[in-house]
């Protein structure tokens, strides 16, 4: 229940002994939060999916969620933009990782579903961590079941609608498309946001302009700013909504350490920006996927990706 006196709080100890405890070999939590893998226990789960089969270019988010827990020590609690401190607001804990299958991207799907049932059965929302993009499919999929179609806002480079790589169905770039083939995601309510790159022919958003999914590209935000963001983001209230946040709608200057990176997306500030500007909105649950720690330089990327957490965490 929002608002329990079982509330978990961040604990005590300064930053710097949380991570001197996860080197020595202690469980790293995201933002020092309890491990309770009890959903009946929470409000709102952070739990991490390290799989990464549904990459299609440079391997490595697997280990994404281990290194944005490790990054996250830093948080502190309190927000002096959205004014709120989340822990005291909701029941917040580290749920742990899902059991995944590192040879099968369709077990993966069935075990991540499977998984999530008993949390949304609950009534928790989860915030995931991945792995790479595949998996907001099987997470959309659970999600549905619990809420029916749900409106869908995407922060991404690439807009993960194409139909097959190598032959395959089940992709890191193929996960929407499935989706609204399954009927998971509200028609006239889809918005993707940061949009950029090269594609691989004219036809590329063909699929997309049949299903009236809204894109705002890259260039079109850096023009407009925040307010052609914000006009599209208030046809999304009082409908469910599930956000989906891709690290490489950011600028590899920004975030280096992630599978596809493409030049001229957000700035740090702008994407903390972004996920702030959805406060208000009926958010069910929410996923950040594609960190790789093997490419990242200084642990930036997955600092950053535990600030847009906090973030995210906010908006509840």
């Amino acid at each position: 229940m929002p608002g329990s006196q079982r509330n978990y709080r961040l604990p005590h100890p300064e930053p710097i002994d949380a991570l001197v405890h996860a080197r020595s070999g202690g469980i790293a939590t995201f933002m020092r939060l309890p491990h309770i893998p009890d959903p009946q226990e929470l409000d709102i789960a952070l739990l991490g999916i390290p799989f990464d089969g549904g990459t299609t270019y440079r391997a490595g988010t697997r280990f994404g969620p281990r290194n944005v827990r490790e990054q996250s020590v830093l948080i502190r609690p309190w927000n002096p933009v959205l004014k709120v401190n989340p822990f005291q607001k909701h029941r917040i804990a580290d749920f742990g990782d899902f059991s995944v299958n590192p040879l099968s991207i369709e077990d993966t799907f069935t075990r991540v579903e499977k998984q999530m049932q008993p949390l949304l059965d609950a009534g928790v929302r989860c915030v995931s961590v991945g792995g790479d993009h595949s998996l907001s499919l099987p997470l959309l999929r659970a999600v549905a079941k619990k809420h029916g179609p749900v409106a869908l806002i995407q922060f991404d480079a690439h807009n993960d609608l194409w139909d097959e790589y190598f032959g395959c169905r089940y992709s890191h770039g193929t996960p929407f498309r499935r989706a609204v083939e399954e009927g998971l995601i509200r028609e006239s309510s889809f918005l993707q946001i940061g949009l950029r790159g090269q594609g691989y022919s004219e036809h590329d958003f063909d699929f997309a302009r049949e299903h009236k999914v809204r894109m705002i590209t890259a260039e079109e935000f850096h023009a407009g700013g925040m307010e052609t963001a914000r006009k599209e983001l208030t046809t999304f209230h009082d409908l469910p909504v599930y956000v989906t946040l891709d690290i490489d709608c950011v600028d590899p200057a920004f975030a280096p350490g992630t599978g596809t990176p493409q030049v001229g997306g957000f700035t740090g500030y702008q994407i903390v920006e972004l996920v702030r500007a959805l406060k208000g909105l009926q958010i069910v649950s929410c996923d950040l996927v594609e960190v790789s720690p093997p490419y990242d330089t200084g642990e930036i990327t997955s600092l950053l990706a535990a600030n847009l957490l906090f973030e995210m965490l906010c908006l509840f």
